[in-house]
Order: structure tokens, then sequence, then C-alpha cells
């Protein structure tokens, strides 16, 4: 099976018109099935919680992180949101309702949250360390001030702490730290090994996501070669995403993806339904 499970409707309503062009990509790419895993910053659901844990201060990060967060952000709620899809599904929509789950501090009240909707997957990411976005290009200034030994060390600590939620099922775009092609002139083996442990101990699979190869200034797919290296000797299951956020982008460079992950000796990657998971064969 070819499958992109990582992907946002965001950008757009929550209306056929918009969402048709992501099957219409997914089709013409011969993916078998895709999933949609709206960011928690998209529901009215999570809004406390990242007010709880950026940074909102009067500081340059600040500044910027108040109004990304009244941009485009909580429009919907997590009813609305499973109202659409299963609509979707009823019209004969090959998908699968997922959500990806920024990496709070309050995980009971993140599960809590997700506890009251059957979705199909749950994926958690690192969008934010110590309450910054790192991963925004209009505060990369903010990359100046750390050392990058202490910026892995968050890292590994923040996954340390979304696996031992034991509330999902796949880590998001593992180590995208990289994504401004800031590198380590330094081993960061100890930081990679803290990241598999906490993945197998947790039971979680590992995003192979194309979004950093066409969308960020890195050009690769996440992980890295060295990362996926180490989550095939730790047997870490994989899924196979997009990352897309405008429907010409599902499926994007998922052959890739797949042979990427071939050359790294995976055979098959996961399928959910309703949290159940299973392998299937590429």
């Amino acid at each position: 099976m070819k499958l992109d499970y990582h992907m946002h409707f965001e950008k757009g309503s929550y209306d056929l018109k918009w969402v048709q062009g992501f099957f219409d990509s997914a089709a013409a790419r011969g993916l078998d099935e895709i999933g949609i895993s709206e960011h928690s910053h998209g529901f009215t659901d999570f809004k406390e919680l990242y007010d709880e844990d950026l940074i909102l201060d009067d500081s340059f990060v600040g500044r910027f992180q108040q109004g990304w967060l009244k941009s485009n952000k909580f429009k919907y709620s997590l009813q609305e949101y499973f109202s659409f899809m299963d609509g979707l599904k009823a019209r004969g929509y090959k998908v699968k309702t997922g959500i990806e789950v920024c990496n709070f501090r309050d995980q009971a009240k993140v599960g809590a949250i997700l506890a009251q909707y059957p979705f199909d997957y749950v994926i958690g990411s690192i969008h934010f360390l110590h309450g910054w976005a790192y991963d925004s290009s209009e505060i990369k200034a903010e990359w100046d001030k750390h050392d990058l030994r202490e910026i892995y060390d968050w890292y590994a600590e923040e996954v340390e702490h979304l696996c031992a939620a034991g509330l999902y099922d796949v880590l998001g775009h593992p180590f995208n730290i990289r994504l401004f092609k800031i590198l380590p002139d330094f081993p960061v083996t100890e930081f990679l090994e803290r990241v598999a442990r906490a993945l197998a101990k947790a039971d979680m699979g590992v995003d192979i996501n194309t979004g950093t190869f066409y969308r960020y200034p890195i050009a690769e797919i996440s992980p890295y070669p060295e990362f996926l290296q180490l989550a095939a000797k730790y047997k870490l299951p994989i899924i196979t995403s997009s990352d897309a956020h405008a429907p010409e982008d599902c499926g994007r460079y998922i052959d890739e993806a797949i042979a990427y992950a071939k050359s790294y000796g995976y055979d098959s990657c996961l399928h959910f339904t309703q949290r159940r998971r299973e392998l299937v064969k590429f």
C-alpha cells in the first residue's frame, strides 16, 4: 500500500471544494489512502494549552507568537472536525481522521481532550522548545542565542516527555531541528539514542516526512539518515507522509520516501483504524 498520513486542510475551509484537491492529488500519485492530521492549533479545544506553554511576553519571540496565535488558528472545534471527516467517509472517500499534537507540558490535559474522540491515529510533534516555535522562519534569529548542544538536549528531552505520556502513535518529522541547515559539528549519537529508546519504550512509530525536503532549506527527508538507521536498528515502525498544507502537495515525494525507507531495510508501513495498527507492505 502507498499511504500518506500527515497533511493538513487548515489553509482552507471544511468544504468539499477545497479538500477535493487533496484527493485528486492522491489519485494522481497512486495513493491507496490518505490521513488528515490537522494541527492541534486549529481547534478551540487546545487554545488554553497554547496560552499556558508558549512565550507570549513582550520579547522578540513573544510578540511574534502572540500574532501567530491570532492568525488562522482555533477555527473549529474537534466536534466540527469529526463531523466533516465522518461526512467524507460516508461519501466513500478513503481517508483516516488523525491529528498532530504539539509537545505540551500538561499531557494529562491533552489526554483528556483526545479521549473524547475516536481518532484513527495521533501524531505527536516537537514544535516548541521551552515555549519557542523554533521552526518559524520569522523568528529564526533566536537560534543565534542558544548553543546547539543545548537545542539537541532540549529536543531529546521534549521527545522523552511526549513519549512518556503514552498518548501518541507516531513521532512527527523526527529531528526537524535541522530544517534551517544549522548543523552540529559535534557528535549527536547520545541524543539520537535517547529519542530512539523513548520511542521504542512507548511503542511509537516514526514519520518519514518529505515536507522538510520541499519546504525548508535543509532539503532532506526527515528523519535524516543517521536517525533512520537507528530507527531501523530499534525496529521502530514507520509512516510515510508529505506534510502537505496545500492540495497539490498531497503525496508529494512519497515514492522517494518509500525508496528511502527501503534503503534501510523497511518493507512495510503502519496502517491505522481507530488507534488499531497493522503493518502493510509497500
